[in-house]
């Protein structure tokens, strides 16, 4: 066995990006790849309690994985990783030499005593154990002893050092190396499974191949193009090419680069993963990226409340995730109560029996721009602007209910021009030309993209006697790829397709009970192109 082996999980760990659907061509493609690249451990899939389907990468026993494997394995290893709470150990089919050779047994610090049998039951089975704790940081030492004295009898092919949320520093990974070290038997590799929330991954395994050397055979875990949820993991072509230029290790990078380029590249273009400002606060606080996904969907949140909030609900609560935990706490960070019955009494004075255009920020507001010059003549509409200033149409009120859009114009030469209406979520305090309305009377609980500013403005007009509504510039997303989301390339911000079609269901259903449950009863119509139209047109 080498000293340092590369084990490549991206058709398991960047299958969560694409459900574990690769399809069967992609699968087989890099699993003879890597195979080729003379990787030396394979990471096939998963082991769960569900059917096996054409194209995933989920298997129920080791003779599914068989069909994908090469007929020349020449040096490669393959295993599959079981997720203790998600697969009974009785659907595995004993080791026969023709599928994977290994199982990585994952499980949660609260199971570490169920999954022993678990364990055994791999090794009796005929596979290497590969013994896989989520978030090896949340162990106190005597419970990581404990675990290892549970484990060394079995004599495990492998004991990972597992950093889940991506917090890890080199002072962290060299304390859990030499605990385990030294406390587990001789003959297992340890192996390092890290996250690249702190853009640590990289470093942390150069640092991993140093600090073992003459020591302890390791296993470094890695994916091509560092493909995994969130900041992603670990790049194999990195490690590769270190490897080759530090140990001589003889890996094929080209082969590689080649795999990345036919199958990683183009899931790009409908997923997204990487480092990022949420993503780097998910790792200093040691918090599941489902947290900072969720958080990060709202349309108002910044970095310094996704910082507040993983703070405020607490170590034990960010580790999992609970949406209804996230919401109500996010609610009541943004919604601090004001008394604004006199303002939406003026409000209502100046807008009652009035015509309103609403114009939001999408780009068919500058591809549109004649239709809606042409309304403003015809109708002489009391015009409301939403997050966005701009000097190619008449505006009366610039309405603000998304801090960060708020915090980007208010530095605008133009900004204390414009009459404005602002929510309570962005300020208490009423500067000059601002009317402050109470955030926590607009916004309703249920959906992810709970804070739009379109619809929380549709909301406020509810309660002001309008005569009509017109609206500009209610889009709708459409990913990077497909064209401009904005008016403005300023406003514009990163979204796959995943996040488009989830943003555009959440605000059509929105829209759905805005209409079927509003008081007023106006007319509703869009002057330009939107998703949405038909919805009021239906109704």
């Amino acid at each position: 066995m080498k000293q340092v082996q590369l084990l490549d999980c991206t058709l398991r760990d960047g299958g969560y990006l694409v459900d574990a659907k690769f399809g069967d061509t992609a699968i087989k493609g890099i699993i003879r790849g890597l195979t080729d690249s003379g990787i030396d451990v394979i990471e096939c899939g998963f082991l769960k309690d569900e059917p096996h389907k054409e194209g995933y990468t989920v298997f129920n026993n080791a003779a599914q994985v068989r069909n994908y494997l090469p007929k020349d394995r020449k040096q490669a290893s393959y295993v599959c990783l079981a997720d203790y709470s998600r697969y009974s150990i009785a659907n595995l089919d004993d080791y026969d030499g023709t599928s994977i050779d290994g199982v990585r047994a994952c499980f949660f610090k609260k199971e570490r005593y169920d999954v022993i049998e678990f364990c055994r039951e791999v090794v009796k089975k005929g596979y290497k154990l590969y013994v896989q704790p989520v978030d090896i940081l949340g162990y106190t030492d005597a419970e990581l002893l404990e675990l290892i004295e549970m484990i060394n009898p079995m004599e495990p092919y492998a004991f990972s050092i597992v950093d889940t949320f991506g917090s890890m520093y080199k002072e962290d990974l060299q304390r859990v190396f030499y605990l385990i070290h030294h406390n587990l038997v001789s003959t297992p590799s340890i192996g390092f499974h890290s996250h690249n929330n702190l853009q640590m991954s990289f470093s942390l395994s150069q640092d991993f191949v140093n600090m073992t050397q003459g020591l302890r055979n390791i296993t470094i875990d890695a994916t091509m193009g560092g493909m995994g949820r969130g900041a992603g993991n670990t790049n194999t072509e990195l490690v590769i090419q270190y490897l080759n230029r530090k140990l001589n290790a003889g890996y094929d990078i080209d082969v590689v680069l080649d795999l990345i380029d036919n199958y990683i590249d183009g899931i790009r273009y409908t997923s997204e993963w990487g480092y990022s400002i949420p993503y780097f606060l998910a790792g200093s606080y040691s918090a599941h990226v489902n947290n900072i996904s969720y958080l990060s969907s709202k349309a108002g949140i910044s970095s310094r409340d996704i910082n507040f909030l993983l703070n405020r609900i607490g170590a034990v609560s960010r580790k999992r995730y609970d949406y209804d935990l996230l919401e109500k706490e996010y609610v009541n960070y943004l919604g601090s109560f004001t008394d604004d019955e006199k303002e939406v009494a003026e409000l209502r004075e100046k807008m009652s029996d009035k015509d309103i255009l609403i114009l939001l920020p999408g780009s068919s507001i500058v591809t549109h721009k004649e239709k809606i010059d042409r309304y403003c003549e015809e109708k002489n509409p009391i015009v409301i602007s939403v997050n966005l200033l701009s000097s190619d149409y008449p505006i009366h009120y610039a309405y603000f209910s998304n801090k960060k859009r708020y915090n980007y114009w208010k530095n605008s030469s133009r900004f204390d021009n414009y009459q404005r209406i602002v929510t309570s979520n962005i300020t208490k305090e009423a500067s000059p030309n601002e009317t402050v309305i109470d955030f926590t009377k607009l916004v309703k609980s249920g959906w992810k993209q709970l804070d739009n500013s379109g619809i929380l403005l549709l909301r406020l007009l509810d309660r002001l006697d309008v005569a009509s509504i017109a609206i500009a510039g209610f889009d709708g997303y459409m990913t990077n790829s497909g064209g401009h989301n904005y008016a403005q390339k300023e406003l514009e911000k990163q979204r796959d397709f995943n996040s488009v079609d989830e943003s555009n269901r959440s605000v059509a259903s929105m829209l759905e009970h805005y209409r079927n449950n509003r008081l007023l009863d106006c007319p509703v119509t869009f002057i330009t192109p939107s998703r949405f139209a038909g919805i009021f047109s239906e109704a």
